[in-house]
């Protein structure tokens, strides 16, 4: 089984990339099954309905989401109940939708289970239960279950927290990526078994400030006055995806991110270290 997972969407030039590159992506690569963090798909801030059915017609499988997950909170009702739509598992109980989500995915060899997580960090976010010992908690669920292709979006702003969860769960699930920061980063290895990366980065505006316009984030910094972000009409876009390679165990074998510029041809293509 081939997965991909696409970062933190932002905003019409993120949707614009993934539209106008993804199909071409899966079909170069092989990918089954495709993966994408939404939070931030809708004007910055949140995923709507209408997005949400132009990312599934675009070729996305599978939707998660993070601290802004609830920003359009009237579409993100019915989204959880009526689409491929995930919100952090560990947001408090009795909140409607869920964070886990097992899916039925068509490869070469057949129909083969794969498990998605979506779980948000501590520092920094929203009110939610301990992470790690959700983590726990589901991976026994699954486990019983028999399922072993397993991948995790972990939604964080600390990278110890992230890095944790690796040392937790190497050698149990197939894949960990995080996202929240917008910003990439270079440690894309694959740890005993397990594909990880600490966190994917945007796709979406590449020239202002993690995908909003760059005049609000300038004047709050030098001044400490906020206002409301905007994303950028026009501006040069990234798509950055992880892609992972799992075998019939459900361990990363394979593993490496792609990186999309418009208006260039070519992808960077950065391969994981294997420790």
């Amino acid at each position: 089984m081939k997965i991909a997972f696409i970062g933190d969407i932002v905003g019409r030039p993120g949707r614009k990339i993934i539209k106008d590159n993804l199909t071409k992506i899966k079909e170069e690569f092989g990918i089954d099954f495709v993966i994408a963090n939404g939070e931030n798909a809708s004007h910055g801030f949140g995923l709507t309905i209408k997005n949400c059915d132009e990312l599934l017609k675009m070729g996305i499988d599978l939707i998660t989401g993070g601290n802004h997950s609830f920003d359009k909170k009237k579409d993100m009702m019915v989204l959880l109940e009526t689409k491929p739509v995930l919100r952090p598992d560990n947001y408090p109980e009795g909140l409607i939708g869920s964070g886990l989500k097992v899916c039925d995915v068509q490869t070469a060899n057949g129909i083969e289970k794969l498990a998605v997580i979506n779980l948000m960090g501590q520092f920094a976010m929203p009110t939610v239960e301990n992470p790690f010992n959700w983590a726990k908690k589901l991976l026994l669920q699954l486990q019983e279950d028999g399922i072993k292709n397993i991948f995790v979006d972990f939604h964080a702003e600390a990278t110890s927290e992230k890095r944790v969860l690796l040392m937790m769960l190497q050698n149990q699930v197939s894949g960990i990526c995080g996202t929240h920061t917008h910003i990439g980063t270079d440690d894309l290895q694959i740890f005993n078994n397990t594909a990880y990366l600490t966190d994917i980065g945007l796709t979406g505006c590449r020239d202002n400030v993690i995908g909003m316009d760059k005049k609000v984030p300038i004047q709050k910094a030098t001044t400490g006055l906020g206002g409301h972000f905007e994303v950028p009409s026009t501006g040069k876009s990234i798509l950055q995806m992880m892609v992972i390679d799992i075998n019939e165990d459900g361990k990363a074998i394979d593993c490496f991110k792609i990186k999309k510029l418009c208006n260039n041809n070519e992808y960077i293509i950065t391969k994981a270290m294997i420790d």
